[in-house]
Formats: structure tokens, sequence, C-alpha cells
């Protein structure tokens, strides 16, 4: 029968409030009435959240959803401005009709429900909305419970994704999956004219695993079928999936022209595989793989390239890397590095196949197993080194095998103290060159004395070293053997230094601004005595470099062969401003110098000349960083003596916005005599700008003034729409030393077109961008995804 007329007259839709037809609706129907009350605020939620003083605004409370207790049903509203049925078996609406359960909600112009069979017949401007995605379409025909039906002729949007597209039919398999007819689906988010579309026979989606699937795919950009597949597979959101990646492409005067096609393969979330066929003009077809893998314990990747037959070489040709690290538990852990190429000019001839930042010729390749053990003060490595030496590069030696253990404690009662201990047999590639072992140990004990402005740190340390030589070549340390070169010799060299300095503060006000300055003198002495040490070969050591980071360390050498001579003090004072609200430093400048009380003697090679002098080059460094994103760096070695500048290096950025940079820095090197007796003057400017609202401009030259030539150079452009993006880039880089000794350069062209929500894989070009300028910003991505309860009816 017909429900009960609340009112003497019945309104119209736009003058009946929706609470009287919601009581008309729970009236009429009383066995729809609601069991449970699916979502309702609990707890916290349930409060408005204070944001800032007790009269400002509130944050509202969430929705919070509770699921349903066994046996239990969700409420179903049946609501319109008319409303007809039988109690406990059939209803039905006219105007502004809805049916409401759980999350799913369907509005029409009519409808009719039935209880029984749980079926809803809407027609007339059907919106249906269930788990965040939403259909548009003249009718309706569903099963409330389930988020099973049909729809004719729908528009949909998947709220959490932003998908959206529009089909023949829809069928409705549940509240996550759904098949499509004769349909098209695009990521952008505008009405009409998407930007990218895919149009297929039928469409298998699945917002729960996020994957949609479209049979007979064709994909169209700016209405022009670019790719097509009669299956095709894609994320709704920005999750990996497997299919192929933008190509790449490149042209030299060595290959020709080359196309690399990677396909990905998801196979996890903690795996994948990267295939890809490298096509090369002038040499074939080489396949590349890459395999990648992570668990909670382990990970790593093994990558491989293989060229069968080179056209040019007449041989087969290979590279092979190998990173793995475990972790087994209980402070023991492994790794293996090993790296491996077919020949001695397989990088230089397909290095640009298989790298994506290009910038001189690998000529060393790591050969590594080790195993590890942490614990507290203890660290324990023992591991086994290979080297594979390419011409014309030097071998180094490897370590077959070699186990070091430390220990460190630091703040026993006020002392520091520790020890090195490290076994280690050399061995080396190279014909007629001494080879042997060394057993090292170093202990160190130091007491520091600390308070408020000063600190005072002495310490002793001592370097022993015995070694065993089971082969004395042609040369030691790349000249020829010591006359009564013994095979087991021993050292022992004492090492003190005495650390201490002063930090002073004082407020000050530059520019309209309070800074903290503090002036920061140091002084740091070191005496070494002398030890004869010429018949030690040269496993692990060289000069060490002479900057601000190593002006302060004992030895002047890195490695365990020499311990420098020493009876020095350095001398360096710093000051600092700091921004006195924010605690950032915003500028620093240092001045440091050694001051040698006698010559020191111990030299690398034993026919090199001690050297001979008071004191040390003047070391000068600055810092700055300023407002509206401009900083500096600045570091200067000069020989006053000589009234002659021995290195400079300067760089200044200005980034005052994302996307925005500029960088310019210069670095200079006296000439060597010792060397080529060419001084080093180079000049890198790199940049990322906006040229207009939707184009960047990205570019990078490195350029030696002394040879007045590009060392290298990139120059690219990004151009940002609405739904996809395009880059380009072109680049020159140094691949190789021909026989005159000249180095010889590459070009490489990148292309990438991302279709945003669809793909959003770098095949090497933004890997580039950010390599060649420093402080570049990718694109913006697309907008984040919204909620199932975003533009909730």
């Amino acid at each position: 029968m017909p429900p009960r007329q609340l009112f003497p007259s019945t309104p119209r839709a736009d003058a009946l409030p929706r609470r009287r037809r919601l009581v008309a609706a729970l009236i009429a129907v009383p066995g729809l009435m609601p069991a449970l009350a699916h979502a309702q605020l609990a707890g916290e939620a349930a409060q408005a959240q204070p944001l800032d003083a007790p009269w400002g605004l509130r944050l509202a409370p969430q929705l919070e959803e509770h699921q349903l207790e066994s046996g239990q049903k969700p409420a179903t509203f049946v609501l319109g401005d008319t409303t007809t049925g039988t109690s406990d078996q059939d209803m039905a609406a006219k105007g502004a009709a809805e049916i409401r359960r759980n999350t799913a909600v369907i509005k029409a112009d009519a409808l009719h429900y039935d209880e029984d069979t749980d079926m809803a017949d809407a027609y007339g401007k059907v919106h249906v909305v269930s788990n965040g995605v939403s259909f548009v379409g003249p009718e309706a025909h569903m099963r409330v419970e389930s988020n099973e039906g049909y729809m004719p002729v729908p528009k949909y949007h998947f709220n959490a994704t932003g998908g959206s597209g529009s089909a023949q039919r829809v069928d409705m398999l549940d509240s996550e999956r759904s098949v499509f007819k004769s349909g098209t689906y695009t990521a952008c988010q505008c009405e009409t004219n998407p930007a990218w579309y895919i149009k297929g026979t039928e469409f298998d989606f699945d917002t729960g695993a996020d994957e949609g699937v479209a049979h007979n795919g064709v994909l169209f950009f700016q209405g022009v079928p670019v790719f097509g597949s009669p299956w095709l597979s894609f994320p709704l959101s920005g999750a990996r999936r497997s299919g192929f990646l933008p190509p790449t492409y490149s042209f030299g005067g060595t290959n020709g022209f080359e196309l690399s096609v990677p396909y990905y393969f998801n196979i996890a979330p903690n795996r994948d595989l990267t295939l890809t066929p490298d096509i090369i003009s002038r040499r074939g077809l080489m396949t590349d793989a890459s395999f990648r893998y992570l668990s909670p314990t382990y990970s790593g990747s093994i990558t491989g390239q293989f060229l069968p037959h080179d056209a040019i070489t007449k041989t087969d040709r290979y590279s092979l890397s190998i990173q793995h690290n475990q972790n087994f538990g209980n402070g023991f852990g492994g790794y293996i590095h090993y790296d491996k190429v077919s020949d001695n000019s397989f990088p230089e001839d397909l290095g640009s196949v298989t790298s994506q930042i290009l910038n001189g010729t690998q000529l060393l390749y790591q050969q590594e197993a080790g195993l590890t053990y942490t614990n507290g003060p203890w660290s324990v490595l023992a591991r086994e080194q290979h080297w594979q030496t390419l011409t014309p590069s030097v071998a180094p030696y490897g370590r077959e095998p070699q186990l070091n253990v430390k220990y460190t404690k630091y703040n026993a009662g006020g002392f520091d103290f520790g020890a090195e201990a490290d076994y280690s047999r050399f061995r080396i590639t190279t014909a007629d060159t001494t080879q042997g072992d060394r057993l090292m140990f170093n202990p160190y004990l130091s007491y520091s004395i600390v308070g408020p402005g000063y600190f005072v740190t002495p310490k002793i340390q001592y370097h022993f070293a015995s070694y065993d030589l089971s082969n004395i070549g042609n040369s030691i340390a790349g000249q020829a053997p010591i006359p009564g070169q013994p095979k087991n010799f021993t050292e022992s060299i004492p090492t003190l230094s005495f650390d201490t300095g002063l930090i002073f503060d004082r407020s000050v006000r530059l520019f309209g601004h309070d800074y903290i300055q503090t002036l920061e003198p140091r002084l740091y002495y070191v005496y070494t005595p002398y030890r004869n040490q010429n018949f030690a070969p040269l496993f692990d050591t060289a000069d060490a470099d002479f900057g601000l980071a190593e002006i302060f360390t004992p030895n002047t050498f890195v490695g365990n062969d020499r311990i420098a001579d020493a009876n020095r003090l350095t001398a360096a004072i710093t000051t600092r401003f700091i921004d006195s609200a924010t605690g950032d430093e915003r500028a620093r400048f240092v001045l440091a110098q050694q001051y040698y009380f006698q010559d020191q003697r111990v030299t690398l090679l034993p026919t090199q000349t001690p050297a001979q002098a008071t004191h040390s080059d003047l070391i000068a460094g600055a810092a700055l960083k300023l407002g509206a994103g401009f900083q500096s760096e600045t570091a200067v070695q000069y020989n006053a003596d000589n009234n002659q500048l021995v290195q400079a290096s300067a760089g200044f950025g200005f980034s005052p916005d994302a996307g925005k940079v500029i960088n310019l820095s210069y670095r200079y090197t006296r000439a060597e005599t010792t060397l080529n007796n060419v001084p080093i003057r180079q000049i890198t400017v790199s940049a990322q700008w906006p040229l207009t609202h939707h184009v960047y401009g990205v570019a990078r030259i490195n350029y030696d003034l002394a040879g007045h030539a590009l060392v290298d150079s990139l120059l690219g452009m990004q151009y940002d729409a609405d739904c996809w993006t395009l880059g380009l880039g072109i680049q020159r880089y140094a691949d190789a030393v021909n026989s005159a000794g000249q180095p010889t350069q590459g070009t490489r062209f990148l292309a990438q077109i991302t279709f945003k929500g669809l793909s959003s894989i770098d095949n090497g070009l933004i890997t580039s961008f950010r390599a060649g300028v420093p402080g570049y910003t990718p694109l913006p991505p697309p907008p984040p995804p919204e909620a199932r309860f975003t533009n909730y009816d």
C-alpha cells in the first residue's frame, strides 16, 4: 500500500527538505530500517581538534569506517520526491530518486528496488558511485549489496587514480572489477579532448589490483595513433607495471645508429627484470638484461650484456656485473661486487649503449667478495679482491685475501683508544713485479679535555708493519730494486700529535640582520721520527692531497706503506656567521698553513728529493649562503714564496625557486712539470630555467680554457603539459683516448615522452639532467589521487 501522507499536499522536489524525504522513505519500508550504522565517529575522531588559539579555527572530525559484525546487514536507504512500495518487498521512487547502502549510491530520475532480489533498476540521468568509482549513463541495473550489474553507454571516473573514459556498455562484476565494451581510457584531467587516450574493444579494470587491461588497444596522442597491441596492460596509478619503456637512440662514428627498446617485467613488489634489445647498425644485435631483487636480509642486482659475433671485431663480446649484499644477522654480513668485460675495447666501443651517465671510459673492474662483522666497538672485514685492468691503465694490487680487524672505544674515563690490525696478501697481474704479505698493527690512545670555548686533545699512535715478500721484481714502486733488498723486514714508527683550539662568539648586526659571529683559532702539532722505509713496496700507498680535509692529519701519505716523518705545526683560523634566529650558517671563512721545524725526509719513491721548506702553501676557503637562493664556495692554495697560485676553485649557485637554478664553477691547477707541463683551467656552466610557462631549458658546458676545447656538454629541453611531458637532450661526452693520447668524444641523443598517469619511467634523460646540473628539479608529477570519499554524494 502507498505510504501514509505526512503533509496535506505533495510538494515539488525543489521544495521538499532532505530530512522529510528520508523519513518518508524509512516509514514506507519498515523492513529496510538500518541494523547498524556503517560509518560513525568515535573517540578523539569525534572531537573537533583546535588548530591555533582557543578562539581560532578547529579541524573538523574525520569520518571513520567500522566493519559490520558477523550476521549483521547494512542499512539500505531509498529516497525520492515521491515513493511507493510494499513493505519488505519493493519500492519505487521518482524525482531525485536515490538508493544508498554502505559506500554505494545510485541516483536517477526514477528507480525501482526489489528487496527480495536486491535488484535496483534506475532510469534517466543515472549516477552510480561505488567504492570511489563513479558511472554516469541513461540507465543502470544493479544488485546493490554485491555491486554487480550493468549500464549501457556509460561515462566513468576513478577517484583514487584520476582515470576516466566512456564505453558502449559496462558490466560491474563487484566493487573493484568492471568490464567495458568498446571504450576509451585516459588519465588526463579534462572533460573533453584529452591529449592522450587508449581505445580498445574491451577494457578489464581491477581497482584492487591497480591494473587495467585493454584488448586490441591503440594509444592515441593528440588524435594520432602512436602504439597498438592486442593486449595492453597498464597501471591505474603510478605503480610499477610490466610493459615497454621509453626507447633511447644515439648516433656515433664508431657504432652508427643505436636503438634500445627496453621491456620491463614487474615480477613481484621486490623483484623486477628489464630486457633490452640494442640494435647497433654497424655491429649487430646486443641483448641487455638487468635483474634487481630486495628482501629484508639481502638485496642486489645482476646485469649482463651480450653481443654475439660483433660485425667489426668478429668476436663474441659481453659484460657482467653482480652486486649483492647479505645480512646474516647477529652483526654478520657479506657482499659480492663482481664486474667483468670480454676485452679491452668493450667499454670504448659499447660503453655508450650500456651506460646512462657518460663521461670517460672505465678501465678498472673490481671483482671482490667479503664477509663483515660489526658488534659494538668491533668491526671485522675478510675479503678476496681482484682487478681486471684494461690498457693503458696500470694494474693495482689485489688483496688475495685480506683480514682487517678494528676496535674503537670512546670516552672510557675520558680516554679514547683503539687499534687496527690487518693482514693482506698482495697480488698483481703485472709480470715480474714485487708481491708479498704484509701484517700491520696500528694502536692509538688519546685524551680530550673539552670546556666552554676550548678543547685540548693529545694523542699517541704507533705503526707496526711486517713484510714477507714472495717475489722481488725488477722494479719496486716503479724504480730499480735497492741493492740488498730483503724479503723479510719490519717497521715500527710512533707518532705524537696535539690538537687544541678556542671558540669565541659575539653578536653582530649586518645589513639589518642579527648574526652570531664565531672566531675559532686552532693549532695542530705532529711529531713523527724519521725511519727509513725505502725497502717497503707501495702496495696501497700514494701521496695525499693537500687541502683543508688533509691538513689536520698526521700522515702526508694515504695507505700503510709510508709513514711520513714530521715535526710541524698547523695553524688555522675560522670565522662563521650564524643566523641568530634560525641557527643557519650563512658564511664561513678559513685560513690555514703548516710550519715545518725540520724537512720531511721520507718520500714516496727512493729517488725523489726530500722537500725543503719552512712552511706550506697557504690555504684559504670561503662559503656563502645568502638570501634569494644564492650560495658560493671558494678554495685557494697559494705559494707565497714564489708568489704563485697553485690551485683554485670557485663555484656559484643561484636557485630562487624549484626548477630555476644556475651554476658557475672555475677550476685551476698550476702546470706540473713532472706530468705534461700543461695547466688545468676549466670552466663549467650549468642551468635549468623555465623558458615559458610550460617549457624548461637544461644545459651544461664544461670548457677547457687551456686546450680550447669542450670537455663535455649537454643541451636539453622539457615541455610540461597538463597530462604529458616531452624531454629532448643531446649529450657530448669523452669516451676514449686515441693512439696519440688525445681524448675522443661521442654523441648521444635522448628523447622521452611521459604520459602522466600511464608511465613514469626514465630512459636516462632525467638521470643525465640530474647528473649534469646540480640542483636540477624534475618536472612536477601528476596531482595526488583523491580519496574514495572525495566528491561523495
